[in-house]
């Protein structure tokens, strides 16, 4: 349980990519972290396989103080996600906190909009590439790519090994 006592927040939004959304909150709880969906508005939210997460909050109740590490899943959602100025300002807190940020396929879209890929390597799935390289980022091909505080990976083949970045973060941030 090497997350005890540490609070992740995950964004939610319609048509996530279920296994990148669900796969990191389970990984996160069995290593002992509590772990916090937050919405855009709605209660619950289908994704793209049918699986349905309920919100525990509303970014709108966001405190980046209150939590230890950021998720963003892929899928559909990071499309929506990223319209939301209060979730691109809770993005860019984070970031600016040194606090790990992990992101996922679409995700990169998110950073995109919040002007925060400049000068990072990054990866995502390839359809979104030269979206993550003209907003500033150095593309990598591989399954996971740690930058600083930012933890990016593909697809969810990659899952495995963004969970266990994702971790290690976290842990790290703890001991320090």
């Amino acid at each position: 349980m090497r997350l005890q006592g540490k609070t992740v927040l995950i964004f939610a939004a319609p048509q996530f990519e279920d296994l990148e959304l669900l796969y990191p909150k389970i990984r996160l709880e069995e290593e002992g972290a509590t772990v916090v969906v937050a919405g855009l508005g709605e209660k619950s939210y289908a994704g793209k396989k049918g699986h349905t997460v309920t919100a525990d909050t509303n970014v709108d109740d966001v405190y980046v103080e209150t939590y230890d590490g950021l998720v963003i899943p892929g899928g559909w959602a990071p499309d929506v996600m990223r319209r939301s100025d209060k979730l691109l300002r809770i993005t860019r807190d984070f970031v600016a906190a040194g606090k790990p940020v992990a992101f996922i396929c679409h995700a990169a879209w998110v950073l995109a909009s919040a002007g925060l890929l400049k000068g990072r390597r990054a990866t995502c799935v390839r359809a979104i590439r030269d979206d993550i390289v003209n907003a500033g980022a150095e593309y990598v091909d591989e399954a996971v790519v740690v930058d600083r505080n930012l933890i990016s990976s593909r697809t969810p083949a990659d899952l495995a090994a963004f969970c266990r970045a994702l971790i290690a973060a976290l842990a790290e941030g703890a001991a320090a």
